[in-house]
């Protein structure tokens, strides 16, 4: 059974980045056909996908996003991790980190896109 955890502040300043780590285990995030993603959920909306890293380290980001997400790995730790620069309030949300096994995650406003979830970190943007 494959198991994240999202580690990371909690609270962060406007204009600042934002950095979030998954830990994973029960699997290896270099196993082939799994995607790795971050998704959040701001107060009172629904999921929004920010992007993946694939097990060969290939990544894709959200447009909507613009070039603000960055996503890496770690393969000796078995994480993977979220940078969002520029961050404003309105990135204020529950961040999660995800997998989907075969193919990419498309329906990104569906929780059963994912086959295996974290728990989510709550991550607030105020001065």
């Amino acid at each position: 059974q494959v198991q994240l955890q999202e580690s990371g502040p909690g609270l962060v300043n406007p204009s600042q980045t934002l950095s979030l780590t998954c830990t994973v285990s029960g699997e290896s995030i270099t196993t082939n056909s799994y995607y790795w993603s971050w998704v959040r959920q701001p107060p009172g909306k629904g999921l929004e996908w920010i992007g993946y890293i694939t097990s060969s380290g290939t990544t894709k980001t959200a447009s909507s996003l613009k070039n603000r997400p960055s996503i890496s790995r770690d393969t000796s730790k078995n994480q993977f991790t979220l940078q969002l620069s520029s961050v404003t309030p309105e990135d204020t949300a529950v961040y999660y980190c995800a997998a989907r096994r075969g193919r990419p995650p498309i329906f990104h406003n569906r929780r059963s896109e994912q086959n295996f979830w974290g728990q989510g970190t709550q991550v607030t943007v105020s001065s």
